[in-house]
């Protein structure tokens, strides 16, 4: 018996997200109303407000629903070998999802509530930082990685709400390659060598290698890895 509620409430939660989903694909964030979404998805209201707790809910719901579908995307690319065209590959799939999903990829990303990340955005988060990782890894980081996966995060999702913002006629998509490979060069170098002359750049590279080692004990991996991060951001 408790089963079969169990099934009945996820079926009804799968139908309002992708009913709610669909309201907003078609009409913005507005037309996501309680009582448009109940009767897209043939359910009560109360049905919302107990699934979901209230219409912030529902909207948080269908913000993970897309982050998930975002990231099935991203699983799809297939790497190249070399780490910085994976980025390249990685930004432009970002763009081209903002672009077919504006009200949807306007409500992940043009809504932040600090503490409030919803688990698929902390893992599209994961996804960006172990990209980042892998051209650190290459030695061809230029700054930290976590302010690189920051630049990134945040030039790649404002470069797509801008274009989202600009009418399809005047959108001009040169400005997301411009942007592109300006954080690029901001972040990466060509070859495989430090960066940044002088400690900054050996901090940086020995950093991401870290993990391969295992002639340190944790408390030694630890303080180590303090070390380097502060020489990185501080050099």
């Amino acid at each position: 018996m408790e089963s079969d509620r169990s099934a009945t409430a996820e079926s009804n939660r799968v139908r309002i997200i992708a009913a709610a989903a669909r309201l907003l694909a078609e009409g913005g964030r507005e037309s996501v109303s309680t009582r448009a979404v109940s009767a897209a998805a043939g359910v009560q209201a109360p049905t919302i407000y107990r699934l979901f707790g209230d219409k912030q809910g529902l909207l948080d719901a269908v913000a993970a629903h897309g982050f998930a579908t975002h990231l099935s995307g991203k699983a799809d690319l297939v790497p190249t070998g070399d780490p910085v065209d994976d980025l390249r590959a990685g930004w432009d799939l970002n763009m081209e999802f903002g672009l077919a999903h504006p009200a949807l990829y306007a409500l992940m990303y043009a809504d932040p509530r600090p503490g409030a990340e919803p688990p698929a955005a902390l893992a599209a988060r994961d996804v960006l930082g172990a990209s980042i990782h892998r051209i650190a890894e290459a030695g061809r980081l230029r700054i930290d990685e976590t302010r690189a996966a920051q630049l990134v995060h945040a030039a790649g999702s404002g470069t797509t709400l801008a274009l989202i913002s600009t009418p399809q006629d005047r959108r001009d998509p040169s400005v997301s390659r411009l942007a592109r490979e300006a954080v690029i060069a901001a972040i990466s170098t060509d070859a495989p060598t430090p960066a940044t002359p002088g400690p900054a750049g050996a901090a940086v590279a020995l950093r991401a290698l870290l993990p391969q080692t295992t002639a340190l004990t944790p408390g030694e991996l630890g303080l180590l890895t303090e070390l380097l991060d502060r020489i990185a951001t501080t050099a």
